[in-house]
Order: structure tokens, then sequence, then C-alpha cells
């Protein structure tokens, strides 16, 4: 079992100590959290050991799970990655694009291995279709909330569009092209509402839409490729895919069929793929060990998070543009 400390005790940290301490593939050594009230409430309610200081709790462990605010997530990997240890580190991977590519490098240099928490990836409605995929040419994503002070801190983009930038990297082998967007700021100092297009080279364009003003939560995307269209509810955890194919000389009376101008037949098939049921946030943790272990590439690599950073970081840049045409 790899030796794993915690970075953080907020929300999301507490959530990442019980699964760690109920995982097979980790032994939890403990945690540190700079609040020492927070550290004090989380030992007395739950029984982890806490740590006086981040470096104590590095040298403990092989493997260190960061999920502090995004403004220090590349001082712990910094020092995280020196002492030798495989870091976890939730999304955003940095606070900036040069901050990414730093942990990059010394990850390299110093041969350990690092995931991004890009929780998605691993959604059950996603991983049921995601071989179903094949080159997309147009993608439309919603991913709507309804507000939490909680991450406010940071614009829309990284607080949830960045969800759906990382999948749709993962899903179009094509480098992006160009970028529009704009975003609004309605309650936050940052953009809380945000639309985006991201074009690619191979003509591939996806629409992205991101709230956290919403009056109903939606987590939706919807993928479009020749002959077929797959739709994911990330909140529901269902997936469909729509196929189009030539119409059989023996329809069936029920059969939907669509006919164009030229008379060609096209018949509609509804394909409702089996969700098998998991614990994303688990499953990503305990998917970093087996990369550790068999010494393999996380299925979300410091790069992935690097990149989806990059064309966040993109969409921001587009909303400062857009700022100054004003002015």
């Amino acid at each position: 079992m790899l030796k794993v400390g915690v970075l953080g005790a907020g929300h999301l940290g507490k959530i990442h100590l019980r699964l760690l301490k109920e995982s097979s593939k980790y032994d939890l050594i403990g945690f540190y959290d700079p609040i020492k009230e927070n550290a004090k409430n989380v030992t007395e309610q739950f029984g982890y050991t806490s740590f006086d200081s981040i470096d104590e709790l590095i040298d403990a462990v092989d493997v260190v799970d960061i999920v502090t605010p995004t403004l220090s997530h590349f001082d712990c990997a910094e020092r995280a990655i020196k002492k030798g240890r495989h870091i976890f580190i939730e999304k955003p991977i940095a606070k900036t694009v040069l901050e990414a590519e730093a942990i990059k490098t010394l990850a390299s240099q110093y041969h350990v291995k690092g995931q991004v928490g890009h929780v998605e990836r691993f959604n059950p409605a996603f991983k049921a279709v995601k071989d179903k995929i094949k080159n997309p040419m147009f993608i439309e994503t919603h991913r709507l909330a309804e507000f939490n002070p909680r991450g406010t801190d940071v614009p829309v983009v990284l607080d949830l569009m960045i969800h759906d930038i990382d999948i749709i990297l993962s899903s179009v082998d094509s480098k992006v092209k160009n970028v529009h967007a704009s975003g609004i700021s309605v309650i936050s100092e940052t953009p809380d509402i945000a639309n985006a297009r991201i074009e690619f080279e191979n003509g591939c364009v996806a629409n992205l839409t991101a709230s956290r003003i919403s009056m109903k939560n939606m987590r939706k995307t919807r993928f479009f490729q020749k002959d077929a269209y797959i739709s994911v509810n990330f909140l529901s955890k269902e997936s469909e895919i729509v196929r189009i194919q030539d119409a059989p000389e023996d329809l069936d009376e029920f059969a939907m069929v669509l006919k164009n101008d030229e008379g060609v037949e096209k018949q509609i098939y509804f394909e409702n793929p089996e969700v098998t049921n998991n614990n994303a946030i688990l499953d990503e943790l305990e998917t970093f060990a087996d990369a550790i272990v068999n010494d393999t590439t996380p299925i979300v690599s410091l790069h992935n998070g690097t990149e989806a950073l990059r064309i966040a970081q993109w969409v921001i840049d587009c909303f400062k543009t857009e700022e100054d045409l004003k002015n």
C-alpha cells in the first residue's frame, strides 16, 4: 500500500480523507491544514492524524494529495516533488500556465508521477460512451450551478467550465486553433456566467456555457459526429447514443426514418449504454495508485491538466480583450 497524506482539510479535503481511509490501495497517514481550529475539529471528529507542518507530512508519505486553494498548488507541489513524492493535485493544476509548466518540469526532473483531479473523466456516464466518441465535429456543453460562495475567488471558467474543457480536449484529436469568449460578472468580482467557442484545426467546434448563478443545476454535454449523436448527462449519470444509418429495404413499421430531398432514407437507432455506478473521486485516486505501482501514465496527466488550464486561460483572456474594446 502507498502511504498518502492530504494537504487541505476543507470540504473536498474531508471527502478525500474519507475515501483514502477506505481505499485498499492507500495507507492514509494523515493531513495538514493551516487553520488550526479546523485541523483540531477534523482530528476530533474523524480521528485522522494532523501534522504540524507541510514538510512533516510530506516526509512521512509516498504520495501527497493536494486539496488546497488553487493559489497554493504550486508551492505545495514543488515541496512534494523536490522530496521525491508523487502528487495528486486538484483542478485547476495551478494558478497560472507558467506554474503548471514548472510543475511538469519538476516532476520530470525528479522522476515522480502526477495526476490532476479532473473528476468528470471518471463520471460513469462519460466512461460508458467515451470509446464511442469518434472524431466529433460539434460539441455543446452546459454546466450550470446554483450560487455557492465557495469557489467564487476564481472566474467561473476555472471553477466550472474547466471540467468541460478537459473532457473536450480528451475527446478531440486535434490542436486548438482559436477561442472566442465572453463573460459577465453578476455577483462576484470575477465572471459568473461565461460562453466560449473553441475551434480546432480539424474543423471541430465546441460551444461551452457555464454559470454559477443558475436557478437549477445542469451538467450536460452533446457530441455530434458523422452518423451519430452522443449525449452525456454528468449530473444524472445517464448517456444516450442516437445513430443514423442507411435504412434497410424491409423496414419495421415502427422504425423511425428520415428521407432527404434526394430520396435517401436513413433510419434512427437509439442506444442507452449500461452505466456502471461508481465513486468518481475514489476511482481517480485509485487509478493514480495503479499508475504509480505499474509505472504507467496517469489517466489525467500533468500535461492534460496544463492544457486544460491553458485553454481556460485563453478563454479568460478573451474577457479582458472584450473589456478593452468596450473601454
